[in-house]
């Protein structure tokens, strides 16, 4: 009998090597290798162990041929089905990840309840939790008498075959995928060979028979979806649940839709009966602004399709230490650095020995570089101890030169923040044009030294340095 290949798999990242070794070379992570098995680790049986017989042919079609849309199944959630691109899609797989209490279990069992209550068969599949868990809190959310099946297990081959020995349901919620296990595998489960294995099967299973299958992933430390990178690739959609644990906001962001735009948001407030919609977070993130304060500025941003305006808040101190402190909440700290950089070079402004600290308010988490300029506003706003205006929305990229460079979408960005009662926008000079903005009046803004000139007025009042 051959004796069976050892190899080391690490935990994290599920990179494969020929022995052990304290630190992952290709996560970095330290202490996650584990010795398994080639076939425990579900790599064995190459294409030389495989079966030689001649393979079927497929079917070959032309590209211009028609295709009809994927049909729906909307969960009446609008903020939901706004981020999947217009409901679950059948035969579809969906990986949803969040911190640990954010949220995801609740909101999934919110989802099932409404498609239950729109006439559509559904089963939730909790491994981490009992059955009386999960009623518990349905009946917190007031959602026990919805005809939601529920399954509490974590055998895979159970799982599928329950599933499969009637009529198959619509939706299915597996919470989570690390808890899941195959005995083909020895492995434990949330190993790495564990967690592909499974959803595997899963996926397979979504594909065969027409179900859509929503799985629940654990994060890491850094965020990310804990696991071995190709489950992601496995599936249809990746969804990653967002926000502070001081915050009542709950933003659920698509990173891969296979089946709509990708990076769209839906925002949810989270409160005594679970997660409720916000079906125009502008207002809300913007509720609680002091528009008389230096350092405030409103940002004009873009999140997938949805136009979203948020305050950033910038707070400018001398520094006590050696080396300042640069403290960031909800933007890149190394897009700050070169903001502060680009402010310090081009503009002569003396930041080597300021604390800076930066959040946006909310709890979003801005991406996008159209905020430079937002960013910069506030940082000048906080050094001069001049309020901006309390009506003026900011945005535009700051490139190295100190330039001002125009931003995607400006239209849908001022169209906003006319709706939201703004009277006057901060854009790059290139933008600024007649006709552009409807009733809002536009100062454009060339470089970083037109904005200190512009800025430097201090009484509110529309300064002409840079107009265009």
């Amino acid at each position: 009998m051959a004796k069976p290949q050892r190899i080391f798999v690490c935990q994290s990242c599920g990179a494969v090597s020929a022995r052990w070794q304290g630190r992952c070379e290709a996560c970095g992570e330290w202490n996650t290798i584990v010795e398994e098995t080639a076939d425990n680790a579900g790599i064995g049986g190459g294409p030389q162990k495989a079966a030689r017989g001649k393979g079927r042919q497929i079917e070959l079609v032309a590209m211009s041929g028609e295709s009809a849309d994927p049909p729906r199944l909307e969960s009446a959630i609008a903020e939901l089905d706004r981020v999947l691109g217009g409901g679950l899609v059948p035969g579809s797989a969906l990986l949803v990840g969040g911190d640990p209490g954010i949220g995801k279990s609740t909101l999934l069992l919110q989802a099932m309840s409404a498609l239950s209550n729109r006439g559509h068969d559904v089963v939730y599949i909790s491994g981490e939790e009992a059955i009386a868990q999960v009623r518990m809190r349905a009946r917190r959310l007031g959602l026990a008498e919805t005809d939601v099946q529920l399954g509490a297990e974590t055998n895979l081959r159970d799982i599928i075959s329950t599933l499969e020995s009637g009529r198959p349901p619509e939706a299915v919620v597996i919470d989570s995928i690390q808890t899941m296990w195959t005995d083909s595998l020895d492995s434990a489960p949330g190993t790495v060979a564990q967690v592909r294995a499974s959803a595997q099967e899963l996926v397979r299973f979504a594909k065969k028979n027409g179900t859509a299958v929503i799985l629940v992933g654990h994060v890491t430390k850094e965020g990310q979806i804990a696991g071995p990178r190709v489950v992601e690739h496995m599936v249809d959609a990746v969804l990653y649940f967002e926000g502070e644990r001081g915050h009542q906001f709950r933003i659920l962001r698509a990173v891969k839709n296979r089946f709509g735009p990708a990076n769209e948001i839906g925002v949810f407030e989270m409160g005594e009966l679970g997660l409720t919609e916000v079906p125009n977070p502008s207002s809300l993130f913007l509720g609680e602004r002091d528009g008389g304060t230096s350092g405030s500025a409103v940002f004009a941003g873009i999140e997938g399709t949805r136009p979203v305006l948020v305050e950033i808040q910038a707070l400018v101190a001398q520094s006590a230490l050696g080396t300042p402190r640069r403290a960031v909440v909800g933007w890149d700290s190394g897009r700050l650095s070169m903001v502060l950089a680009v402010l310090e070079a081009r503009c002569g402004l003396s930041l080597a020995g300021q604390d800076v600290y930066l959040n946006v308010a909310g709890g979003l988490r801005i991406n996008e570089p159209a905020a430079d300029l937002a960013v910069a506003s506030a940082l000048v706003s906080s050094i001069t101890g001049n309020p901006l205006p309390a009506e003026c929305v900011i945005f535009g990229e700051i490139a190295l030169s100190g330039g001002v460079r125009p931003v995607s979408q400006m239209e849908a960005r001022l169209k906003e923040a006319e709706k939201l009662g703004f009277s006057s926008a901060i854009v790059p000079a290139g933008a600024a044009r007649p006709g552009v903005g409807g009733g809002l009046k536009l100062t454009g803004i060339g470089d970083l030294a037109s904005l200190l000139a512009h800025l430097a007025v201090g009484d509110g009042k529309e300064a002409d340095a840079g107009d265009a």
